[in-house]
């Protein structure tokens, strides 16, 4: 991904049916909007936001957006609460000014009536310090501004106002407060004590928290369910790693995917080094299978290797839908901003690194010997000395005990509006010029 195009990734739902006209008062009258920008930034609920920037240090406003603090945990609903009435005054304020380029590319350098209206709305959710004023250029405050946006939003920082940045920060305060709503009535759902040492998979935002003694110990970056394959929300137990799994296909796959594939090219299944076995586990040629017809009732099983589709690991927890976490030969995958591909597993980066937490109270099983027994490619399951509780939730607004406030895609349109859903149905969109 090219930071100097600004592709900011694969497509998501148009955030906007029409035009925000929450700050247009505040465009028309400047004196107005600047009383009500003082009122917004002096606001006590705001938090110590603007202790975090300064001219020399906006570029580290990215790594400012990450915590040990856990989304779920003892805070987490306070923390909402305190997000939404911030969101609150936000609103009842009169929102934000939209902010509209037009055809100019606004980046670092740029001077434009434009910038001004970019600061207006940076200011008013504490992205952009006071002291940085209103004026029309694109200066190294706004630049750190946009970036802390970009950040909180799950969006690459990379200080461009994209199409996609500038589509989130269209979204009217008012949707932004139904969000953080929707959100902390799912937060209540959960108890304050989730176990010492567990496990939180965000689907929204698309990555994983191992959290031990209330403190995120390791965060992973994760590949979801599609919106027509999703991941379902769980509350299980992992109680099993297996290293250099087999793969073996479900039914869902082998319908809608392998069935076709073998009709396309029948040598499919032996470049991918899946195995045909029926019910006493006895292999069946696949010259002898109809690949017209219906799926056979058989088990499509990929042996261990570099190919597999679940790579070196797969983590095993009690569900009903046949899903788990494991590795990826696709590590590529990670790097994009939609990351909503799968077929209802997760998939997971440096999955490794999150094995050796998964493991570490299990006797004889260090980084050395578990990195050993994956050298060799020889399936082997092994089972948690203490089974670890895991949580797949669906949180897309959440605010942490500092103040800052995130806010995610509704991939699955669980959020009741529109403008807050994903659309993984458009190609690659270019930032705004």
């Amino acid at each position: 991904m090219s930071k100097k195009n600004g592709i900011e990734a694969l497509s998501r739902r148009a955030f906007l049916a029409s035009a925000a006209t929450v700050g247009a008062s505040a465009l028309a009258a400047p004196a107005f909007a600047q009383s009500a920008l003082d009122t917004l930034i002096n606001a006590p609920r705001r938090g110590n936001w603007d202790d975090q920037f300064d001219a020399k240090a906006a570029s580290r406003t990215a790594t400012a957006m990450v915590s040990n603090t856990p989304i779920l945990g003892p805070q987490s609903v306070a923390s909402a609460q305190q997000a939404i009435m911030q969101y609150q005054q936000i609103a009842a304020a009169g929102g934000w000014p939209e902010v509209n380029p037009g055809d100019q590319r606004l980046q670092l350098g740029v001077s434009s009536p434009s910038v001004q209206a970019l600061r207006q709305r940076l200011a008013i959710t504490g992205d952009l310090p006071r002291e940085a004023g209103l004026s029309n250029a694109f200066d190294s405050y706004v630049d750190g501004a946009v970036k802390r946006f970009q950040a909180r939003h799950g969006l690459p920082a990379d200080g461009v106002l994209g199409e996609f940045t500038l589509k989130a920060m269209n979204i009217p305060a008012d949707v932004r407060l139904q969000q953080l709503n929707t959100n902390v009535v799912r937060l209540q759902t959960f108890p304050e004590d989730l176990g010492r040492r567990h496990l939180m998979v965000n689907i929204p935002a698309a990555y994983v928290e191992a959290v031990e003694d209330g403190s995120v110990a390791t965060r992973h970056t994760a590949v979801v369910g599609r919106l027509s394959r999703p991941t379902h929300l769980v509350n299980s137990k992992i109680y099993e790693v297996i290293l250099n799994p087999y793969w073996t296909a479900p039914r869902s796959i082998v319908e809608k995917d392998i069935m076709p594939l073998m009709r396309k090219d029948p040598t499919y299944l032996e470049k991918n080094a899946i195995r045909l076995l029926d019910g006493k586990g006895n292999e069946v040629a696949p010259e002898t299978v109809d690949w017209n017809g219906e799926a056979p009732n058989l088990m499509f099983r990929q042996d261990p290797g570099k190919i597999n589709a679940m790579a070196s690991t797969k983590i095993n927890f009690y569900n009903k839908n046949g899903e788990y976490m494991h590795d990826t030969p696709q590590q590529g995958l990670f790097n994009k901003l939609m990351r909503f591909e799968s077929s209802g597993c997760v998939r997971v980066q440096n999955v490794r690194d999150l094995t050796n937490w998964l493991l570490r109270e299990t006797p004889g099983w260090s980084r050395q010997q578990m990195e050993q027994v994956i050298a060799t490619g020889v399936n082997t399951p092994i089972k948690l000395a203490a089974e670890v509780p895991v949580y797949f939730v669906y949180i897309s607004a959440w605010g942490m005990p500092d103040g800052i406030v995130q806010f995610r895609d509704d991939i699955y349109q669980m959020d009741g509006n529109a403008e807050l859903a994903l659309d993984t149905t458009a190609g690659m969109e270019q930032p705004v010029q």
